[in-house]
């Protein structure tokens, strides 16, 4: 473990010793052909010191900090900045990026009730403009790429401790109600311990990423972690990484980046549009550990990749299955290097019942791809029923509960939501319980072998005549029914009429595929599901492209998506309903959003 009592403390002692090291080097995405722009650790500390003493000189230490950055060097000053001001800091989305411009920052802004807002120059007018339409007057603006503020000979150093907050992780769900994880510094050393523990990293790892900075696995990954290890990170853009997925690949090669990784869908991603052309000139021979978290983990997605770039040096043990959440600062669990990804293929009826057994012949089967192992050392994690509180024995699937000092307090605010969710207690089955102190992730999963498997969102269960069935298996094989069907592009959920619950199914329809007879694409998709998974299937969507809601981090927003649906605020090209669910969303239209979730 670091001998470093908060995390500042730790940075502060990287910088004085690597100086001239190059601790980030970001590749813009410039259609002029900017080259890469490095940023070493001590160009890091001379400008945290500046910004440090600018918060700490308008009253900001110990006080919130929203971020509104672009992917770049900037937000990571800035970020660094408020360590060493002792300030909290907010990463949050550029607004000017998003779809919903400043619904999402203005309830994070109040939520945190932020001292000041950080941003750069360009996005400084607006944002001011912003504050003062939010009549948050006190509220000060600082463009952080300018000159003319703070004194880096004026800096001091915070007095803090480990209990002291870092930052305030927003998760991404509803934009009413924002949730921000309270990540304490020893929070964040210890879950950095805990990645290092499980990567096997060094100062000598290479980093190399393209998540959002605002999102846990892109700051806590791909910023923090080599900043932990004094290592280096090479960095991209969303936006790069999304127009052009081979600039990422491309990066690894040329910065011999050694972890890295990002969701399920990047790995897709890449399958569909990089060319055999690009494949050719790649090299990810120096690739060690590709993450794979934050979503469903398809266990054809590895497959496929692996053999698609194994021709670049791509090999299977570089896929790192891993399991995570912001309440657990970052990561939980995943494989051990070099190892090869773990997968199961179990009965599915028995799945759907909560237990594993071996698949029955001719009987349908599902594949799950485990999250690999916990350390001991780092977390205690336990399979619960969701409705007794007992702990589950292996092979008996229920709710994922974690324990250990990665574990944040709560939710900034949230004083009986953290009771319920960060303080669970164990039934013992004799009317006690144990000391309690358990976080309830609210993920399914199961152990089998010393491996975690985890097998969907408990609030997203979709419970039919006894039967627990998975939107993303429905989903999945959907997709798999027709290539005009976009993969990762659709959402299955249910709704509840008086009679009975009935299963919907929202999916995207390929842009080059939008002329397709469509009656005919979602009467396939109906007959397909009764045969499959024995279920009537009686409400089918078609939609256009971009259609399906999706967190940062890429994962489908089910309960979102199934508000839209029960508010008419889903524009399909063709769908079909059972008179009961049309008439419910009839009636539901005439109620307030929230109320029909």
């Amino acid at each position: 473990m670091t001998a470093f009592p908060t995390f500042t403390e730790l940075v502060l002692a990287r910088t004085d010793a690597l100086g001239s090291k190059d601790a980030f080097i970001f590749l813009p995405d410039d259609a002029k052909g900017s080259g890469p722009q490095h940023l070493t650790y001590s160009a890091l500390d001379q400008e945290a010191r500046r910004i440090g003493s600018w918060l700490q000189a308008n009253g900001a230490s110990g006080r919130q900090v929203l971020l509104l950055y672009p992917s770049g060097l900037e937000f990571i000053k800035a970020f660094v900045g408020c360590l060493y001001a002792g300030a909290v800091a907010v990463p949050a989305p550029l607004p000017t990026e998003q779809g919903n411009h400043f619904t999402r920052v203005s309830g994070i802004l109040r939520d945190a009730q932020a001292r000041a807002v950080l941003t750069d120059s360009t996005n400084a007018p607006e944002i001011s403009e912003w504050l003062r339409t939010e009549q948050m007057n006190d509220v000060l603006c600082l463009a952080t790429d300018t000159d003319g503020y703070g004194d880096a000979g004026a800096w001091t150093a915070p007095s803090l401790t480990g209990d002291d907050l870092a930052f305030l992780q927003y998760t991404s769900g509803s934009t009413s109600d924002p949730k921000g994880v309270m990540v304490s510094h020893a929070n964040l050393l210890a879950n950095e311990q805990a990645i290092k523990n499980s990567v096997g990293s060094n100062s000598d790892t290479r980093y190399g990423g393209w998540l959002p900075f605002y999102h846990d696995m892109g700051l806590i990954g791909h910023i923090l972690q080599p900043l932990f290890l004094g290592g280096s990170a090479a960095l991209m853009s969303p936006v790069s990484f999304l127009k052009r997925p081979h600039r990422w690949l491309q990066m690894i090669g040329d910065y011999k980046v050694t972890i890295g990784g990002g969701p399920n869908f990047a790995y897709d991603l890449c399958l569909r549009r990089v060319t055999d052309e690009q494949l050719a000139t790649l090299d990810l021979s120096s690739w060690q550990a590709a993450c794979n978290g934050a979503e469903p983990i398809r266990v054809e997605t590895i497959r496929a990749f692996t053999e698609r770039f194994a021709p670049a040096g791509f090999r299977p043990e570089t896929f790192f299955p891993c399991y995570g959440m912001a309440e657990t600062t970052l990561l939980v669990s995943g494989t051990p290097s070099e190892t090869r990804p773990v997968v199961l293929s179990v009965d599915s009826e028995a799945l759907e019942s909560g237990r594993l057994a071996d698949p029955r012949e001719e009987a349908p089967t599902r594949t799950l791809v485990s999250s690999g192992v916990v350390k001991a050392e780092d977390f205690d994690v336990r399979i619960v029923d969701a409705q007794t509180f007992e702990e589950q024995p292996e092979g008996s699937v229920g709710e994922i509960w974690v324990k250990g000092p990665s574990v944040a307090s709560g939710y900034w605010q949230r004083p009986l939501t953290n009771k319920e969710i960060f303080d669970a207690a164990i039934a013992d089955g004799k009317g006690g319980q144990d000391g309690g102190g358990w976080l309830r992730t609210g993920d399914l999963g199961v152990w089998e072998d010393g491996q975690l498997y985890v097998t969907g969102r408990l609030k997203e269960l979709i419970i039919f005549a006894g039967r627990n069935l998975y939107p993303q298996d429905i989903e999945r094989a959907v997709q798999g029914t027709d290539k005009s069907l976009g993969i990762g592009a659709g959402s299955v959920f249910a709704v509840e009429t008086a009679d009975r619950e009935h299963l919907v199914v929202v999916q995207e329809v390929r842009a080059s595929s939008v002329a397709t007879d469509l009656r005919t694409l979602a009467t396939g998709v109906q007959a397909f599901i009764g045969r499959e998974f024995n279920i009537p299937a009686g409400n089918v969507l078609l939609v256009r492209p971009g259609t399906i809601r999706k967190t940062t981090s890429g994962k489908i927003q089910r309960t979102l998506m199934k508000q839209l649906f029960l508010k008419g605020q889903i524009t399909p090209l063709y769908e079909v309903l059972e008179p009961a669910v049309r008439e419910l969303v009839a009636d539901a239209i005439e109620r307030p959003l929230d109320t029909v979730a």
